[in-house]
């Protein structure tokens, strides 16, 4: 598997994070799950290109069989963020059927491309192998399709590209050669407890505790998937729960444009603060003016903790399949922010006489896009298995 190239993306409500693995080449990518319409008439010239982020500036165009609309521009990530006319996704919104799954997933994976090879307007760059997620119900129902749409070349052209001659622009052609998708949760799990280079067991505890049951809780954007592991395996019919952290943080930019007169870009701005800790929960509505926040934040926490125990609870007590779990596992950005208050939750919860002890593992918010590497790496390591037996028995 040493020369062929992988992409693992998790396609988050909130954001996109992409890990690549190209050889021994790796990259870690991750942008605002955010999508704006580009019009010339409003674009703003930077005054220097040197002074232009790239990934923070995407204005791209889709060619691609997978959308409906081709012909139009957008803004996508950071930069769609700052426009008035941004999209954001909807509540419980189906990432198979819409366009803008597509935009930022060939955007990224091109945006890709081009870090590997800089030097160069017109690129051809090859994903042997895509890992991309869905949560539990929309995997069951929409898969098939899904992997049909992204099987196949894709076209994407960057506009506006800083520090290259005009027109300014990159082409990038996408050839997808086989794709496979996951569950969200699940995918967490293999994360957690297979190791990245070699695909073995790295985390025997866990392993072992799958025997009597674990629940991992994805929580993320605008949903929460629950996912029962067996003995080692998914248990398919732990559903999810439209439930997510997006409705707390528009609660949270409502209240402080209201009582503060300071406008969030987006929600992602807003988790950018949120995980830098409380020393950042301020905004500056005027020069020189600092207003804190944390009265608007904490409160939404502590009822997200809640609500996420009472869902976790729901779960387990409803699931024949994982009855006498052993073991909960908190997986998601949402969930590593309320980190703190879901454990004082959940302090609560004991003394009621239902302890739901939370395990809250290392890189939690990752773990998704990590076990979808995994099993990107081991799907191709199966077809080349394949094909060296098919080779061998055609020799013989």
């Amino acid at each position: 598997m040493e020369k062929q190239n992988f992409l693992a993306v998790d396609i988050g409500n909130s954001w996109y994070k992409a890990l690549t693995s190209d050889g021994e080449f790796k990259c870690e990518y991750q942008i605002p799950n955010t999508i704006a319409l580009f019009d010339e008439e409003f674009y703003e010239k930077p005054y220097n290109d040197e002074d232009v982020d790239f990934l923070e500036n995407l204005i791209v165009e889709v060619k691609s069989q997978a959308i409906l609309d081709k012909r139009e521009i957008y803004y996508i990530g950071t930069a769609a963020a700052k426009q008035r006319n941004v999209s954001l996704t909807t509540f419980n919104n189906q990432k198979v059927d819409e366009d803008r799954t597509y935009i930022l997933l060939f955007s990224l994976a091109a945006y890709h491309a081009i870090n590997l090879n800089p030097d160069h307007t017109e690129l051809h760059y090859t994903i042997d192998q895509l890992a991309v997620s869905l949560p539990t119900t929309q995997y069951k129902e929409k898969k098939d399709n899904f992997k049909q749409r992204l099987i196949g070349t894709h076209t994407v052209i960057f506009h506006k590209v800083p520090c290259i001659p005009e027109p300014k622009e990159i082409v990038v052609k996408l050839h997808v050669s086989d794709v496979i998708i996951g569950t969200e949760g699940a995918c967490a799990y293999l994360g957690l407890t297979r190791d990245q280079e070699t695909l073995g067991i790295k985390d025997e505890n866990i392993v072992n505790d799958s025997k009597k049951g674990i629940i991992i809780g994805d929580l993320g954007g605008d949903s929460v998937d629950f996912v029962g592991i067996k003995n080692n395996k998914p248990v398919s019919s732990v559903e999810g729960e439209t439930f997510g952290i997006n409705q707390f943080l528009d609660h949270i930019i409502l209240k402080v444009s209201k009582n503060e007169l300071y406008k969030f870009d987006s929600r992602s701005e807003l988790e950018e603060k949120l995980f830098a800790g409380p020393s950042e929960w301020y905004v500056e509505p005027f020069a020189g003016v600092r207003k804190d926040i944390s009265k608007y934040i904490i409160p939404q926490l502590k009822s997200m903790a809640i609500k996420y125990l009472e869902h976790f609870d729901r779960v387990r007590s409803s699931s024949s399949d994982i009855k006498g779990a052993t073991r909960y596992i908190a997986v998601g950005g949402a969930a590593k922010l309320a980190q703190r208050q879901i454990q004082e939750a959940a302090v609560r919860w004991a003394e009621r006489g239902r302890p739901i002890d939370l395990l809250f593992p290392e890189n939690m918010e990752k773990l998704n896009v990590l076990g979808l590497m995994i099993l990107a790496k081991m799907k191709q390591l199966k077809k080349d298995q394949e094909t060296s037996r098919s080779l061998i028995s055609t020799n013989s």
